[in-house]
């Protein structure tokens, strides 16, 4: 059976492995080139000068320079990151989607069973082979993916938590791809035709990533809240990295002024009478900035919760399926 299986997916194995190989030769080179310039503005030293609390302003304005030149050059590689996100996608297309349903559209299902393997033997020998490529190459593509986008989520105000860069790196590629896997095989089991369960994973996939990302990620803890006034110096140093969930300008009051934005004045710009800087707005004197944000030190915790939602919702994708299985004639 294990030999049945090798031959029958060995061309998919071959077209992953080629797939892989053509990513590398084009990411590579580009990631040593982002990482040379990263290393050519001095932002290493940025990186561990911005994280003390003592650091001097002449140092965050070069430092935010620096940055600003390095998002200048390699900004657009954001949308190549968006391409690059799909990428646990495809592998659910054509890894998972065609493990049954190719089976039972063909008929070959029937041969396999009345050789003397059962049902049970077939599907975990099927599901094995699949399970040990895919979490190989989810593995590879989680390293792989972390090395590339270090320097472009280091140069970003957002961090590591930003949306798109939090996707690519760490461990959950590794839940995303067992996940789209499992979810072709799920359709492929109860639709038991190819272009059905390919598109039911392409839809699948995109509606539960998308809804774990903007309604539940946001969640995974409470968030915090910073303030600081509209006069003076602005933010205080240490919040880069933090993911930005909410911000606006508040006055004294509470009452949101205008949100998604933060203003900055000159210190006692404001005058007695709030009339000045930020007067067309309706502020008060005492007007502050307002931002909720989830702390950037959450990355590891947060990128634990999501695998362990992506697996155990590839664990009961594929649970339901085996059993639908028996039910195959």
């Amino acid at each position: 059976m294990i030999w049945l299986a090798w031959r029958q997916h060995r061309k998919q194995l071959l077209f992953t492995l080629l797939g892989f190989a053509l990513l590398a030769a084009v990411m590579i080179p580009i990631g040593v080139a982002m990482r040379s310039t990263f290393a050519e503005l001095g932002l290493p030293a940025c990186v561990r000068d911005l994280a003390r609390a003592d650091v001097a302003p002449a140092t965050v304005e070069a430092c935010e320079a620096g940055y600003r030149r390095f998002t200048n050059r390699y900004g657009a590689l954001n949308l190549v990151a968006v391409l690059l996100v799909m990428l646990p996608m495809l592998v659910g297309l054509f890894w998972g989607a065609p493990l049954v349903a190719r089976e039972v559209e063909q008929g070959t299902h029937r041969f396999v069973w009345t050789q003397g393997i059962s049902r049970r033997r077939w599907v975990l020998v099927k599901l094995g082979l699949a399970g040990a490529v895919v979490l190989t190459a989810a593995v590879g593509y989680g390293l792989g993916m972390s090395w590339w986008v270090d320097p472009l989520t280091q140069a970003a105000h957002e961090g590591r938590l930003g949306y798109i860069v939090f996707d690519l790196q760490g461990i959950v590629p590794i839940g995303y791809t067992l996940f789209a896997v499992a979810l072709g095989i799920f359709a492929g089991t109860l639709w038991r035709r190819m272009l059905p369960a390919m598109a039911i994973t392409l839809v699948g996939y995109a509606g539960v990533r998308a809804a774990v990302a903007v309604l539940a990620r946001p969640h995974y803890q409470p968030a915090s809240t910073l303030t600081f006034p509209v006069t003076g110096n602005g933010e205080p140093i240490g919040g880069r990295g933090n993911w930005i969930l909410s911000s606006g300008v508040r006055n004294p009051d509470g009452q949101m002024v205008v949100s998604d934005t933060r203003l900055q004045c000159p210190p006692g710009a404001l005058g007695p009478t709030g009339r000045g800087c930020g007067a067309e707005l309706g502020l008060e004197p005492g007007a502050y900035n307002w931002q909720l944000y989830q702390p950037a030190g959450r990355f590891w915790l947060f990128q634990g919760i999501e695998t362990g939602i992506f697996v155990l919702l590839a664990l009961v994708l594929v649970y339901v399926a085996v059993r639908a299985i028996r039910r195959i004639a």
